[in-house]
């Protein structure tokens, strides 16, 4: 036996029909918002950032004698995966495609250079200057030209990932593309550009004091 519709409808106690119609607007309200329907609700249920960082403290000043002659842009893809021994990826295990992009600088430390290591002619129009071998800085890794290209995570990660202070931690992946780039720039002839471009700063700057000859080398 059926009981028409009809009958149904009749029979629904008021409180029901009040919840539905609820539910019913607040279906409909919320799609006119994520299909743009409704024009200005985006902008009345949109969220605002608020910066109340305190002001930044100086905590020391060091002098900077180094001649920063020389700078490496490098580009590294990073590809870190991390497996679990009996289990699948699927449940454990992550694997991240990361684009790393920084800078290296090559720098001769001019601070170095003692009384001994200059010498000048009486006349002063010969100079000789000996300067200690360039040297690379820490690598800068540029984190507005470096991004993620894919995440992999199992089920057991993801589900770490709902309790954890930061789920989307990319620290990793971005102290292996500082390595690789250190690396790289070790590799390099940053630091042979970094001499040169530091010799024909010096040789136009005593030239231009009125110095004829000028001739720096590398030690050390």
């Amino acid at each position: 036996m059926t009981t028409p519709i009809k009958g149904m409808s009749k029979r629904m106690p008021g409180w029901a029909k009040v919840v539905s119609a609820v539910v019913l607007v607040l279906v409909v309200f919320f799609a006119g918002i994520r299909l743009s329907v409704l024009p200005g609700l985006k902008d009345l249920f949109g969220t605002q950032t608020h910066d109340r960082s305190g002001p930044a403290l100086l905590e020391s000043i060091q002098d900077i004698s180094r001649y920063d002659a020389a700078s490496g842009n490098f580009q590294v893809v990073v590809d870190l995966e991390k497996d679990a021994k009996f289990l699948p990826d699927a449940i454990r295990g992550s694997r991240t495609l990361y684009v790393g992009a920084g800078t290296v600088d090559a720098f001769v430390d001019l601070g170095k250079v003692g009384e001994r290591d200059v010498t000048v002619n009486d006349d002063r129009t010969s100079a000789t200057l000996r300067l200690p071998h360039a040297a690379l800085g820490k690598p800068a890794l540029d984190t507005d030209r470096s991004y993620a290209v894919s995440k992999q995570r199992g089920l057991l990660d993801r589900l770490g990932d709902l309790f954890s202070d930061n789920p989307n931690s990319e620290q990793a992946v971005q102290k292996l593309a500082v390595r690789h780039i250190s690396d790289a720039a070790k590799q390099s002839e940053l630091t042979e550009r970094a001499e040169t471009n530091t010799t024909n700063m010096l040789q136009g700057l005593l030239r231009s004091l009125g110095f004829k000859e000028v001739k720096v080398s590398y030690a050390g």
